[in-house]
């Protein structure tokens, strides 16, 4: 799309995200289709005067943020998100959707596309992440509720819950595995949206977090800020909460701690506790 030639879909917007946000306000307030804009979640930064913008104005915009932690690896802290999925969360009217794999993906896109009014931001990882197969985990559709029951203990009820986002999903899985050979009962959580979540009714939010569960692990590879509410005062976030390193993801997580092993000693640590 670009002078004298109209009739395609893209705009090449190079290595402008300010601007690309500015356009895409610009777009939705025309109307007559629905505009999306696509970059790393790190120049989030730079886009957040128009994204705030689009909230507060009501805007039907989606971003779609790739590259979503510090799984970004080798190009090192300058181009990893720390902070920027608590910067997102706390604009009001955004609707931020985090999904683990790509059913998850597919609904957080089917609901950016039905939502009828404010701004959506689709955040994406780029880690080889495996599609989870809904006969054996709940489906995909518990999206639209901001967190949904993934998996429950084969046998009995849960006694200690893990909370994820994202790629984290899948280590919530993995340490859900090994804590049930430890005898415990993992319940593992995927909450892609807080913003979804917290506007359920009370009942849905308790059937998934039982209060009387007070061993709870959240895992999200960024701030741990916020997450203490889900969590609760007896509960333990693996996150970061500084800034990452230069290096192949899979060190990066083995070296800060996001891994099944670190979710199985902190919620071994709570029930015994």
């Amino acid at each position: 799309f670009q002078a004298e030639h109209y009739g395609e879909r893209n705009f090449h917007f190079g290595v402008r995200e300010h601007s690309m946000a500015g356009i895409l306000n610009g777009m939705a307030l025309h109307g007559g289709l629905i505009p999306y804009g696509a970059t790393f979640l790190i120049f989030s930064d730079y886009m957040r005067p128009s994204i705030r913008l689009a909230a507060l104005m009501n805007l039907k915009v989606i971003y779609v943020f790739t590259h979503d932690s510090i799984g970004l690896g080798e190009d090192g802290p300058t181009h990893q998100p720390i902070e920027q999925l608590a910067a997102l969360r706390a604009i009001p009217n955004l609707t931020v959707l985090r999904p683990c794999d790509a059913a998850e993906t597919a609904e957080a896109w089917r609901f950016g596309l039905t939502k009828e009014r404010g701004p959506v931001a689709i955040v994406l990882t780029r880690q080889a992440v495996p599609t989870l197969d809904r006969k054996s985990f709940a489906p995909s559709e518990r999206f639209h509720r901001g967190a949904y029951v993934l998996l429950d203990p084969k046998e009995g009820k849960p006694n200690v819950i893990l909370l994820a986002s994202g790629s984290e999903v899948h280590i919530a899985i993995e340490a859900a595995k090994k804590l049930e050979l430890k005898g415990a009962s993992p319940r593992v959580v995927s909450m892609p949206s807080w913003e979804l979540f917290d506007v359920q009714p009370e009942l849905y939010q308790a059937q998934v977090l039982p209060r009387e569960i007070t061993a709870r692990v959240a895992i999200e590879a960024g701030v741990t800020q916020g997450w203490h509410r889900y969590v609760g005062e007896k509960g333990e976030i693996i996150g970061l909460d500084h800034f990452g390193a230069s290096a192949p993801y899979k060190i990066l997580y083995e070296k800060f701690g996001i891994t099944a092993d670190k979710v199985v000693e902190k919620a071994l640590r709570l029930l015994a506790g």
